[in-house]
């Protein structure tokens, strides 16, 4: 992380727990919802099918920017799927750096060449070890692995959802974040139950365990973008929602902290380890700011 950055985001940090802001620092575009896969998990995807246009999606990162948002995120949909004329997805990582957001990062599914060394980082969906990968997002794991492996640089952090069918995977992803030269790092969230999706519901047991078992391997030394203070918290959904320093823009809609907020009761079910870390430290858990401070200047 550049000194520049760590001071701008130490500012911004200090006076959201001092003033109680409600300013948001991370925002997400919503770039299409066409993709390539339908995962069990999955309740957004090809939805509409429809590829945002360069100069909309343009107009929505100027609006973050203005809003204070210099963390921006490009998400799907399949990201690398997106594309407008002779713009492509780098052409949004270039733009946006050139806009002045000081960390770009791309979601996807790993299933495209990863040729986007202008990000910050790709967070790349891993589910499992081949087994429960695929039997969550089609045969596709040993095609991610081999982009992973011809990657043209080493900034991705895979990113798994652990469910009831892959809650037994963790350590394997882990040890695969562990030993591929490309990898950073592994981020990881507990299944939030979008309408259709909720018999992959962790118990509360399962939750725990979960998190036990992040906390272990971070503890291991395993490279672990998540927060081992702030696991419990989240195990037991004892932490504010919604995040008021996160949004999400589709189609020129803006939501707060992303778009389950719209859906009656998903918040006090809600699995995104970093919106119990962001809300946590951003409500003056100085033991979890801490803790990512540490984090981030280590893999980002």
């Amino acid at each position: 992380m550049k000194i520049s950055s760590f001071f701008y985001f130490f500012n911004f940090a200090l006076k959201t727990m001092v003033f109680k802001q409600r300013k948001p620092i991370l925002g997400t575009i919503i770039v299409t919802d066409k993709c390539n896969l339908s995962c069990k998990h999955c309740a957004v995807n090809n939805i509409t099918g429809i590829i945002h246009p360069y100069e909309k999606i343009k107009e929505e990162m100027v609006m973050l920017y203005k809003m204070g948002v210099r963390i921006l995120f490009f998400c799907g949909g399949e990201t690398f799927m997106w594309k407008d004329g002779d713009k492509t997805l780098r052409s949004l990582v270039i733009e946006a750096k050139n806009m002045g957001f000081l960390d770009v990062v791309v979601v996807t599914n790993g299933t495209f060449t990863l040729d986007l060394p202008e990000a910050n980082l790709i967070l790349l969906s891993m589910d499992g070890g081949r087994e429960k990968h695929n039997a969550i997002r089609g045969d596709t794991h040993d095609l991610i692995m081999q982009n992973i492996r011809r990657a043209s640089s080493n900034n991705i952090c895979l990113y798994m959802a652990i469910n009831n069918i892959n809650i037994d995977d963790i350590e394997t992803v882990t040890t695969i974040a562990r030993d591929e030269k490309n990898i950073r790092a592994v981020s990881f969230n507990l299944h939030t139950p979008y309408a259709g999706t909720e018999n992959l519901m962790l118990t509360r047991e399962q939750k725990d365990e979960a998190v036990k078992t992040i906390a272990r391997l971070i503890d291991e030394g395993f490279p672990i973008f998540n927060l081992k203070s702030a696991l419990p918290y989240i195990a037991a959904n004892k932490f504010p929602t919604p995040c008021y320093q996160c949004v999400v823009v589709e189609n020129g809609k803006v939501y707060t902290c992303g778009r389950c907020i719209e859906e009656k009761g998903l918040c006090e079910q809600c699995g995104y380890l970093f919106v119990g870390e962001y809300t946590l430290m951003f409500n003056g858990n100085l033991r979890i700011a801490f803790d990512m401070l540490k984090t981030y200047l280590k893999y980002i």
